[in-house]
């Protein structure tokens, strides 16, 4: 039997791990602890949490080596294992702060170029779809088009628009959408569309929000 190690273990860990830290809760544990040395006592004051929801996220993080304990006495003091989370933690935070970055940069152009951001409703799109006439563009991945996506759309990856143009019909009107309001990449496809006289819009919110009310989804096998 090979001892050899499968290339998808490591991005199953990878995934495990990122689901710990998927909590917002855990995250304002973690920037206290970061800090110094905490016992529970203080992470329940410090992040307003009950004791019986701190200890639980606590855990949670210990299972998945992030934080380890020792005992003072009575108490249990939490700190950060060794490794590099706080390198972690600064590189989420550095993402943040680039999507916000993108953001302000969007709200920039509009003040520029008003058509630019010109958007459709939830439900707007709703009642389009009824009466047809419009072709619904997904931009996100395949694999994320594959896990469920609006009904009747088509799936081309922003990085492939500009070389597959040739199978949008200039006929109908395009609704391009990706992951969700902040998401730029069905701005950037409603841009590079109208630049290339299609007539496009882009859906306000995305696949997260349409699928977070309830909305009817396809999948793909």
């Amino acid at each position: 039997m090979s001892d050899s190690i499968s290339p998808q273990q490591p991005l199953a860990e990878m995934a495990e791990l990122a689901r710990i830290l998927g909590h917002h809760h855990r995250l304002i544990l973690l920037e206290h602890i970061a800090r110094d040395e905490q016992p529970v006592e203080r992470l329940v004051e410090a992040s307003g949490l009950s004791v019986a929801n701190t200890s639980q996220h606590l855990q949670q993080l210990r299972r998945g080596g992030f934080v380890q304990t020792r005992r003072d006495g009575k108490r249990v003091l939490y700190s950060l294992s060794p490794g590099p989370l706080v390198s972690l933690l600064d590189a989420l935070r550095q993402y943040v702060d680039y999507n916000h970055g993108q953001i302000r940069q969007l709200l920039a152009d509009s003040e520029q170029q008003p058509m630019r951001l010109e958007g459709i409703s939830r439900e707007e799109l709703r009642q389009r779809l009824q009466e047809g006439g419009m072709t619904l563009l997904d931009v996100r991945s395949p694999e994320e088009f594959a896990q469920g996506h609006l009904p009747g759309a088509i799936n081309i990856p922003m990085a492939d628009l500009e070389q597959r143009l040739a199978e949008l019909s200039t006929d109908q009107e395009l609704v391009a959408y990706c992951r969700g309001p902040y998401c730029v990449l069905s701005q950037n496809a409603a841009a590079l569309l109208r630049a290339k006289g299609f007539k496009v819009r882009r859906l306000d919110e995305g696949f997260s929000d349409w699928q977070a009310v309830g909305l009817e989804v396809e999948t793909s096998e």
